[in-house]
């Protein structure tokens, strides 16, 4: 993704998952918006956004953050909310035995105290890769990839869920089924 598409796509991140109140849009309790709406908010906001590019962007991150519906008129952040206008029902299911988090070394000293918390979002993130979690890491600093036991999280009554994009979510994980 291009430079240009690539702070269209924060700036979208920031609308559809923190702020959307700063810009103007409002989002239902699905956390959906206008797509119309949207983009005049964008515009507002000194971002020269129109559908074709906002499709584009869409469909051409490699981190699908975003759905368009399927009558095109409105959009979504698939997971990542920090926003309490936001609540998202997603479907129970059953995750793989094991899924990754990735986060930096200097936070691991606080997940063996009080293991993975949503901090600011509404769910703890995992991914099924390795990969997608050193990617995660590598974020917020030097990165360091934590296999969850998940299953048997799951097993003793921990709900997981699945977003559009792939991402695990889960209310949190406790330390005993975090191996670093």
């Amino acid at each position: 993704m291009s430079k240009k598409l690539t702070e269209v796509s924060k700036f979208l991140s920031y609308m559809l998952r923190h702020e959307p109140e700063a810009t103007g849009l409002s989002l239902d309790k699905g956390g959906w918006a206008s797509v119309s709406e949207l983009i005049i908010c964008a515009n507002k906001k000194g971002y020269v956004l129109d559908h074709d590019l906002l499709c584009s962007i869409v469909h051409n991150s490699d981190k699908k953050r975003f759905t368009i519906s399927d009558d095109g008129l409105y959009i979504r952040a698939d997971q990542g909310h920090s926003t309490q206008q936001v609540n998202i029902c997603y479907q129970e299911k059953t995750p793989p035995n094991i899924l990754f988090h990735g986060t930096a070394t200097r936070f691991l000293a606080s997940i063996r105290g009080q293991g993975l918390t949503p901090q600011k979002r509404h769910h703890v993130h995992l991914s099924f890769d390795k990969d997608t979690a050193f990617q995660v890491g590598l974020r917020y600093g030097k990165p360091a990839v934590l296999k969850i036991k998940s299953l048997s999280m799951h097993e003793l009554g921990f709900k997981f869920y699945q977003a559009d994009n792939g991402v695990w979510l889960t209310e949190q994980v406790p330390y005993q089924f975090i191996q670093e």
